[in-house]
């Protein structure tokens, strides 16, 4: 192949769209804001999530890739139609995925590079030459989720592309299989044991997941396949097969140093900081005590979880260990018809210190305040 290009794609409209956010002020601006101004832990030194890229990149048969850098928002026909997602897939729902406006959102998956790549003139280049070429990209990408120790909305992922001219290479699952062992060997060292299994994806066929054995539990590595011909003539590609891969970073570093909770990865503190290695067993700091508050109201029917999560993470930030539904359910006796009842415990902790009742109780005043005004619900 040939030599690895540094390839940054610029995006005028993200940036127009990010003053955009900033002029209006509200609270969904101000929290997508928020998301995007995070750091990209991929790329900042001393992090166990930049090791992971690092150690990826270094793996023999990934010798010569790109690496591409690419937009943070995305339009919706670029990440989900072009990668047979069909208006009606549920990765599309307001419900999963941030919306910046009607037609553009937050990236959702790393896979969206594809487009960026095959459309580079560089790369135009290359295809009109008949020749392989291959690509790494890493970085932030944004889903609405749970709150719990093992999930955030906001995460890492990398993905790396192989194409070959159908004229001259037939790529086969196996040559895919054999990079991602040398992956998971250069991640976890020689000694690892993993294992595949068939999968289905939306843009790959075969597609397969990898599972690896990491202190003595199986994990879910990342997930692959031979990209359809379908995707790639989306892109305008025709005549090229190839493999493809993509997984997130953060279980893997997660499940490496036996790290208890996700907000980890973020801090500040140097008595954690200086823990994050792979391979290193983490060591409590300090286990500081949760507070426990619940909360109960009556809503619409059309009340979505995920977006209530997104209100909570608003008000307590980092605080907020997990949001656990104790009970649901529907009486319209007592409650009126199309109404539903919910009762979350909120678990407070900070990582780094020991929380104080009346600290807590002010945000759970604005949890309570912001419930009732922006979902219209009935305290109960």
């Amino acid at each position: 192949m040939a030599d690895t290009q540094y390839i940054e794609i610029a995006s005028p409209e993200e940036q127009e769209m990010r003053k955009a956010l900033e002029k209006r002020g509200d609270l969904e601006a101000k929290r997508l804001l928020r998301f995007l101004n995070l750091p990209d832990l991929s790329r900042t030194e001393g992090s166990p999530l930049k090791e992971i890229v690092d150690r990826t990149r270094n793996v023999k048969s990934l010798e010569g890739f790109d690496v591409i850098k690419i937009p943070e928002i995305i339009a919706v026909p670029i990440l989900f139609d072009m990668f047979n997602m069909p208006p009606g897939h549920p990765a599309r729902s307001t419900s999963d995925t941030y919306y910046v406006n009607d037609e553009n959102v937050l990236r959702t998956h790393d896979t969206v590079f594809w487009y960026y790549y095959l459309n580079h003139p560089v790369i135009q280049e290359r295809i009109k030459k008949n020749e392989a070429f291959g690509t790494i990209c890493f970085g932030k990408v944004y889903r609405k989720d749970e709150i719990d120790r093992r999930h955030m909305n906001v995460f890492h992922q990398i993905g790396g592309l192989y194409l070959a001219p159908d004229n001259q290479r037939t790529v086969t699952p196996e040559d895919l299989k054999n990079v991602l062992s040398d992956i998971a060997r250069n991640i976890f060292g020689n000694d690892v044991k993993f294992r595949f299994y068939d999968h289905t994806f939306p843009y790959t066929d075969p597609s397969f997941e990898m599972e690896a054995e990491i202190n003595g539990q199986w994990v879910e590595m990342l997930g692959s396949g031979l990209p359809r011909k379908s995707v790639l003539s989306n892109f305008g590609l025709e005549g090229y097969n190839g493999w493809a891969f993509g997984f997130g970073l953060e279980r893997l570093a997660m499940a490496s140093m036996e790290l208890p909770d996700i907000r980890l990865l973020w801090s500040q503190d140097d008595r954690v900081k200086q823990q994050l290695k792979l391979g290193t067993k983490f060591k409590e700091v300090s286990k500081f005590p949760p507070i426990i508050r619940d909360i109960s109201f009556v809503v619409d029917k059309d009340f979505v979880p995920n977006n209530y999560f997104d209100l909570i993470r608003d008000l307590g930030g980092n605080l907020v260990e997990q949001v656990e539904l104790l009970d649901s359910y529907e009486n319209a006796e007592k409650f009126g018809e199309n109404k539903m009842s919910y009762t979350y415990r909120i678990t407070y902790r900070s990582m780094d210190r020991t929380l104080v009742s009346g600290e807590v109780d002010a945000i759970q005043d604005q949890v309570y305040k912001q419930t009732a005004e922006q979902f219209k619900a009935e305290l109960r």
